[in-house]
């Protein structure tokens, strides 16, 4: 969907061709064998803001990738980003930046990356590079358990709540729904949760993360888009871009990942792919 208002989450997708990055500075690996890296030695490789730290913009709030609780920023996004600096051996520092600046290539103004569980598009990839794609943005179909909807097909005629202006809306009404459209996707799952229609299709990310807790509702059907989220770097940070890819493998590797997805949205890694 672009990253208006609502965007989703999938399985990991790093291809293998990221297994022939350049090298670059430590990167996980044994302590004890790894040597010893000073911060201006890793500022110098990866071309960092601030010697020791990576310095991420995220567009904030947009739970559930990045907001503010208890006075911590927390979210799907910042747990990844915060263990891509560890596996770097970098702090961290992020700071809030407007989405909008995303289409420019601005957003990177004063910052190593961007997290703000951005879709990798052809028009975004010419004004700023991106790291592998770390989610698939899918949508899905929910609906209350024992509804009588199990698909899309089954869903013609029934009220199904959608967000408006997003793929959801579109997909909708490429495949002969009638949706009710809502501008805020809050309201949208509010609605059926009070019963005011009857299915809801929309993006995984949002849907599952509210309603993850809740036994009442099921995805009846997921709809791959194949749009896909990634970091955005400056295309003059490549030794930066080539680190975040090999840390994205670990934490993949290591399981980080699965578990991050079923922290966060309450489906592991597997039931993605």
């Amino acid at each position: 969907m672009l990253r208006t208002p609502s965007r989703a989450v999938g399985a990991l997708t790093l291809g293998v061709g990221a297994l022939a990055l350049s090298g670059c500075a430590v990167i996980g690996g044994d302590a004890g064998t790894a040597g010893v890296v000073s911060d201006a030695d890793l500022s110098s490789t990866y071309g960092l803001v601030s010697p020791g730290t990576l310095t991420v913009c995220s567009d904030i709030p947009y739970p559930p990738f990045e907001f503010e609780q208890d006075g911590e920023l927390t979210g799907y996004d910042i747990d990844l980003v915060e263990a891509v600096a560890e596996e770097l051996g970098l702090g961290l520092n992020v700071i809030d930046s407007s989405f909008e600046a995303i289409e420019s290539g601005a957003s990177l103004t004063g910052c190593d990356l961007n997290t703000s569980s951005i879709s990798i598009t052809e028009p975004r990839q010419r004004v700023m590079a991106f790291t592998l794609p770390y989610l698939d943005d899918d949508l899905v179909l929910m609906a209350r358990k024992g509804s009588g909807i199990t698909s899309v097909e089954s869903a013609q005629g029934k009220r199904v709540g959608v967000q408006a202006a997003t793929t959801g809306e579109e997909y909708a009404q490429e495949n002969g729904l009638s949706p009710v459209q809502f501008e805020d996707g809050g309201v949208q799952i509010q609605a059926l949760q009070a019963g005011t229609v009857d299915a809801l299709l929309g993006n995984q990310s949002v849907l599952l993360y509210t309603l993850k807790d809740d036994d009442r509702f099921e995805v009846v059907e997921s709809l791959p888009t194949g749009e896909q989220l990634g970091m955005a770097v400056s295309p003059q940070k490549a030794q930066l871009s080539s680190a975040v890819n090999r840390a994205l493998l670990t934490l993949r590797n290591d399981g980080t990942l699965a578990e991050l997805q079923e922290r966060w949205f309450g489906l592991a890694q597997e039931d993605y792919r």
